[in-house]
Formats: structure tokens, sequence, C-alpha cells
């Protein structure tokens, strides 16, 4: 019978709970939004960096990983001693650096990374052969166009340009065997991967012996923390950087963003919450005849309390189903927009999707939906009948 009466009621004046609906679905979509923004980043971060495995990262004393164009020496002896560490299944030594193509309209400059193929977490191969010959190399997508190569051709390569002599230097003729998608690289970036020996040829004697980071991955069931406590204590000479750190430094980044999304969400549920209070004691005051007519007959004051609260109810669900559709809609529109920061890796995500994120705002509207309706109900619901009813006669 509740759900009867209560039907009905929001029926009779169809427009006022349509638009009420809506003004709940936009609130709805904004909180969802909010709640995606405030763990999304950080959330694909985390699944950026545990994607290939790798738990530590080794970076130069006092910085992150490629953050400067600092650099690690003695390479061969640091990974001699995380070889030794039982823990250790892996390690993949990295070199950061530039090269340059020269094109019939211009040179080409991308990034490059030296690595060992066989051990590295930079880059997924789409098609092609890793680069384990010494001349071999593997581009992305933007590196091919930009030079207008393909797999299978040669082209010559140089690590560094002298102004003054206006030549190249490190020049080396590589052959493209692959093409790859770079893991850690902004949207239209170039990039290239060629063995690690080969790039510090190219760059000169300074880099025979080093790289940028070492990414470890530690056996199955070793502790990382306990790891790279030992990394730091027998490597002094550098930052041992874990994934928990890196989230935590990312959330320390993003804590504008965490605020901005908590005031923002929360001023969407006061208004949502605002939205159906206002609507409901409209409502109620437009019917408190009806009541008073119902408690009358003997209907008990929490059978009115528990009708109006069910109104209230179905407004704010209805609103937030619809506006939870909506609000995944807004987020991929503005993530597409946001994923265009320079600088920013195409992997990370501002709004991700989060079931729990999608429960969490209907929870809240539902819960603000039942407090929004108490207030008015209660109210009619405590109205002395003779006194209303001879007032409605009146009027």
């Amino acid at each position: 019978m509740r759900l009867t009466l209560a039907r009905a009621s929001l029926t009779r004046h169809r427009n006022r709970t349509l638009l009420a609906m809506l003004g709940v679905a936009v609130a709805t979509a904004m909180l969802l939004d909010m709640v995606m923004l405030s763990s999304g980043m950080r959330e694909s971060f985390r699944r950026l960096l545990v994607s290939r495995g790798f738990e530590l990262r080794i970076s130069p004393k006092g910085t992150l990983p490629f953050d400067t164009d600092a650099t690690i020496s003695d390479a061969s002896g640091i990974l001699r001693i995380l070889r030794m560490n039982p823990d250790v299944d892996l390690v993949s030594p990295v070199l950061g650096g530039a090269v340059h193509v020269p094109t019939p309209t211009g040179p080409v400059t991308s990034l490059a990374l030296g690595l060992f193929p066989s051990q590295q977490g930079d880059y997924e191969l789409l098609s092609g052969r890793n680069p384990t010959a010494p001349d071999a190399m593997v581009a992305n997508d933007d590196f091919l166009r930009a030079s207008h190569k393909r797999i299978g051709d040669t082209l010559t390569a140089a690590a560094g340009y002298d102004p003054q002599l206006r030549t190249y230097a490190g020049e080396r003729n590589l052959v493209i065997t692959g093409r790859a998608r770079f893991l850690y690289l902004s949207a239209g970036q170039l990039a290239v991967a060629l063995p690690l020996a080969t790039l510090q040829a190219m760059q000169g004697p300074f880099f025979t012996d080093r790289v940028s980071v070492f990414m470890i991955k530690a056996r199955a069931g070793a502790n990382a923390d306990t790891l790279g406590a030992w990394v730091a204590h027998n490597v002094p000479r550098v930052t041992v950087i874990s994934t928990q750190m890196a989230l935590a430094q990312v959330d320390q980044r993003l804590s504008y963003f965490r605020q901005l999304a908590f005031i923002l969400g929360a001023v969407s549920l006061v208004v949502g919450f605002l939205l159906v209070t206002t609507l409901m004691t409209v409502s109620v005051n437009e019917r408190v005849g009806e009541i008073g007519i119902m408690r009358a007959l003997g209907v008990s004051r929490s059978h009115v309390v528990q009708q109006v609260v069910l109104e209230g109810m179905t407004i704010s669900v209805v609103g937030a189903v619809a506006g939870l559709g909506l609000g995944i809609v807004t987020a991929r529109y503005l993530n597409g927009i946001l994923s265009d920061f320079p600088g920013l890796p195409t992997a990370i995500d501002f709004f991700l999707f989060q079931p729990r994120a999608a429960w969490t705002a209907l929870a809240l509207l539902t819960v603000a939906g039942i407090l929004a309706g108490i207030y008015p109900a209660w109210r009619a619901a405590s109205l002395p009948i003779a006194t209303t009813l001879r007032r409605e006669a009146v009027a």
C-alpha cells in the first residue's frame, strides 16, 4: 500500500518529479566523477608500475628515475652485487638518452632507451622481433611516422650533435626490427629502444659503464621492502624506490586533486540532499489536508513517515542510477582531455571506473534521499488532526 501511494503521489506531478530526478542524476554524475578522480590516477599509476612485475627501481642518489640527466656509474659492478641476492629474480638496467635521425625534411629527434631486450619492462612488442643484435632497434608508431620508416629499414642514428662543427656524434647504422608500445611515455612522444651496449657506445666513453635506472623484480614470496633495505645498505650511492614509496610520492603530488575531488563531491552530495528535501517539503505542504484525513481514518504516524520517505528514496535511487551512466560518459570525456597533459604517460587515467566508486555514489545518494524525506514527513505526521482538518476546510 505504501508503495502504491508513493507512486501515485510522484506521478501526480510528473514534470516536477522528472526534473527532481534529473537534478539528482546531475549531482550523482558529479559525485561519481569526483570519487573516480580521487582514486583513479593513483590506481592507474599503481597498475602501471606493477604491470611488468618490477617492484623496485634504483635511480641516481636523490633523484627519481629519469627525473634528471644524472646517471649511475659502475653499472656492471652494481649489477653483480644485485645478482648475489637470492631474492632478486630479475634486474633490468636502462640508460636513457636521445638519438637524431637525419631525414630529407630535417633531423628527427627521439628518446632512446638502452636496455637488455630479454629483461626489459619498458615496452611491449607489437610486431617484429626484439633488438637482440648490436645494430638492431625497435621503435614506436610515432617514430616510424616521423622518420618515414618501417620494419626492416636501415637508418643512420646519432647520439649527439655538435652545433659548432655541424656534425653528428656517435653515428651508427641501425636496422628497425620491431614495432613497440612504450609503457611510460606520453602521447605523441617519439621513442626507440636498442641494446644497452650500443647506446652506451654511441653516447661516448663517459657512458661506457653507466645507466639511468635499475629495475628489479623480486623473487616470488620475497618481501620487496626488505630487499629494498638490503640494496640501500649494499649500494649506498643510489636511491631505492619501491612501488609503495612511488605511490606515496604520487599521493603527495596529487593531494590537490584529492582535496578538490572531496570538496566538489561533498558539494554535489549536499545539492542532491537539498534538492530532494525541497521537493518533499513542497509536496507535503500541498498534501497536508490529505495527510490529515489519512490520520483521521486511523493511518498511523509511522505509515505516513514511511510513505514520504519512500517517495524521497525513489527519487534519489532512480536519479542516482541515471546519474551513474551520465557520470561514466562525462568521465570518459574529461579523461580524454586531461590525458593530453604534456609528459603524462598514456596509461595514466585521471578518471578510472571502479565498481566500488559506483556503489559508493549510489549508497550516498540513497542515504541522502532517506534523510531528505524524514524531516518533512515527520513534520506532516505530527500535525494535530483536528486543527489541520479545520484549517484545510476553511481554506
